[in-house]
């Protein structure tokens, strides 16, 4: 008879991705894991497998709680250049805000940390990416389809503009202390918009 999990496996893996996202994935250790979590040794590997999975299952978490943020602020109806301006400062804001700043975004992370040499994690940031720019690529079309947006502008190559700003904002928020250079950089950003 099969023993029934002392834990909850998903508070467990909520825990996990937070642990991850605070201290990085080489700054945590198996035992970092098991005291965190407050789970044996044995359990976490028979639930989650090794540190390498488990941070995978964290990265796939997150996405699940962030994609939908992103998806409903730039799929309301109605004027879209407010709800993308509105996202791009969401972003600039939570870059310099504490405690936020120091954790950065969990795949910006895992994109400069892990995706240079492990093709799992930098497919799971390609993904996340793919998934923004076309959330934004769709939002900046409709802008257009609108007339918010002039002709003489390409609603794609202005997503991937904004993809990197986006994903340059959680560094540069990280590294620097300085907020200015982080807003003025997204309000020049924005600018190209008009």
């Amino acid at each position: 008879m099969a023993r029934t999990k002392e834990f909850d496996p998903d508070a467990a893996l909520q825990a996990a991705l937070e642990l991850f996202w605070r201290r990085g994935y080489e700054a945590t250790s198996m035992a970092d894991l098991v005291e965190h979590l407050g789970i044996g040794r044995a359990s976490l590997y028979a639930t989650f497998g090794n540190k390498h999975e488990l941070y995978l299952r964290a990265l796939d978490r997150y996405g699940q709680i962030q994609n939908p943020l992103l998806t409903r602020e730039l799929s309301r109806p109605g004027p879209v250049l407010p709800a993308v301006r509105a996202v791009v400062r969401r972003f600039a804001a939570e870059a310099t805000a504490e405690p936020t700043r120091e954790q950065g975004c969990l795949v910006t992370n895992a994109a400069v940390e892990l995706a240079p040499h492990d093709p799992a994690a930098a497919r799971r940031v390609a993904h996340s990416w793919d998934h923004a720019e076309t959330l934004l690529h769709s939002a900046l079309t409709r802008a257009q389809a609108q007339g918010e947006l002039p002709e003489n502008r390409d609603p794609l190559t202005l997503a991937r503009m904004l993809l990197v700003l986006l994903q340059g904002l959680r560094v540069a928020g990280k590294a620097s202390t300085d907020p200015a250079r982080v807003r003025d950089a997204a309000e020049q950003a924005l600018a190209l918009l008009d």
